[in-house]
């Protein structure tokens, strides 16, 4: 009889310990913000002469970790910025779109910072490749339609700097 009852209260205190556990466990995460690491500039070529189209903010991932994550879990992003990645070397590229939450342009760009192609439109979450298909050393991810907006086509170029 002892032991059925011993059996019972510690089996009440194992519940009781369990659900007050798993009550008082709150997960709360950060929204990662915008910092800006320089500035770009976006050009045209018109009559072999460069126009500045537009000039936007943006964060450098120029590192492993940065190339990786790059602007995933990010709920938005202003019109004015975006994130150039710095890879490590000039070859055909593909980025996906695992664990992005906003829709993108992406833009690859070539060693002389001339645009090469796009993937326009690139779908949140959407962990399907999206190739360069030629070779590119760097990557411009802006808000999927700035690139229609601002009429940008391959042989465009770029310029930026970090701050």
């Amino acid at each position: 009889m002892l032991l059925k009852y011993t059996i019972a209260v510690f089996g009440i205190i194992i519940f009781l310990g369990c659900k007050q556990q798993s009550e008082n466990t709150n997960i709360s995460t950060k929204e990662i913000l915008f910092s800006k690491e320089g500035e770009l500039s976006l050009y045209t070529k018109k009559d072999t002469i460069p126009t500045l189209i537009k000039k936007i903010d943006i964060e450098i991932a120029d590192n492993e970790y940065e190339r990786e994550t790059g602007l995933m879990y990010r709920k938005s992003m202003e019109s004015n910025q975006g994130m150039l990645f710095i890879q490590k070397q000039f070859r055909p590229q593909s980025f996906y779109m695992k664990n992005t939450l906003i829709p993108l342009d992406i833009i690859y760009i070539d060693t002389n910072f001339k645009i090469v192609s796009f993937q326009k439109q690139a779908k949140p979450l959407d962990e399907t490749s999206l190739p360069s298909g030629k070779p590119a050393k760097y990557v411009l991810e802006i808000n999927a339609g700035l690139s229609d907006k601002l009429n940008l086509a391959v042989g465009d170029s770029i310029s930026f700097k970090k701050i």
